[in-house]
């Protein structure tokens, strides 16, 4: 029979369930077993309790700081409202990526999109290098945006051609190496430019031919705005409230001893 149990590997619904039931009556069953038989069956539940709860908080506590544990959702990139893709660099400045909008009358597209990366660069936008990990997450994103939910190429249709970002500042600060304390932030966006590319012939044997810019299309631009999401919220209302139903049971307990020692000090001697 136990073994039966112990085999249980229906994960997360009655798995999950068996632990939770053995860690409760295990660990703190046991406790209140070993602390109600030497202190009393209520005075050993709050003292169970207690420790329960100031555990309680001392790992949520940890896991607050080092954010690992019981996490919400981690920082990512979603798409900009109302305008997620701007399928011609003339059309960044209605999509309010850049205040002065890129004539590109009698332009390339290459020409073109230069003169908008140049218009960008100038209002601020920062081109990120190849080699920075900023810019493989932003592409990371951007291609879900294209591939699946907007469904505007596939696999291997477009190839990233820059990325860039701007605004994120963080406040106040102490200075640059202290900003635990800067709370506050501002938006911050990122500009992924993608150019479609030719459609090559894959021959059998034959290693895939390098991707070509399709000189014929304008460059699309797939603006985001970056989630900071809630990673370390669960384990802070843990801790906040373990924290409060701690200091409670920890009041409750004081006034119980504040009462048992008035009444001792109160109590008439009898003689024998």
């Amino acid at each position: 029979m136990i073994a039966s149990m112990l085999a249980v590997a229906w994960q997360p619904e009655l798995r999950g369930i068996f632990v939770v039931l053995i860690m409760v009556i295990v660990l703190i069953g046991g406790t209140y077993l070993i602390v109600g038989t030497n202190i009393g069956a209520r005075l050993g539940f709050l003292v169970a309790m207690a420790a329960f709860f100031g555990w309680m908080m001392s790992m949520a506590l940890i896991w607050w700081v080092y954010g690992i544990g019981l996490k919400g959702n981690e920082p990512s990139w979603k798409p900009a409202e109302p305008i997620a893709i701007v399928r011609d660099p003339a059309n960044l400045h209605s999509a309010e990526v850049i205040e002065t909008s890129v004539k590109t009358e009698g332009m390339s597209t290459a020409e073109a999109a230069a003169a908008a990366s140049e218009q960008m660069i100038a209002e601020g936008w920062m081109k990120l290098d190849d080699a920075d990990p900023r810019r493989g997450q932003a592409a990371a994103s951007s291609d879900d945006l294209l591939q699946n939910k907007a469904e505007e190429f596939k696999a291997g249709e477009y190839l990233t051609v820059a990325v860039y970002d701007r605004g994120g500042e963080r406040w106040p600060k102490i200075n640059e190496s202290l900003d635990f304390l800067a709370f506050f932030h501002k938006p911050r966006y990122a500009v992924v430019e993608v150019a479609p590319v030719i459609q090559q012939r894959a021959e059998p044997g034959r290693a895939p031919a390098r991707p070509v810019v399709d000189e014929a299309q304008s460059h699309r631009y797939v603006v985001m705005l970056r989630d900071l999401g809630n990673k370390r919220q669960p384990a802070m209302f843990i801790t906040l409230g373990s924290g409060i139903i701690f200091l409670l049971l920890c009041w409750v307990l004081h006034r119980r001893e504040a009462y048992v020692t008035a009444n001792r000090s109160a109590a008439t001697p009898v003689r024998a």
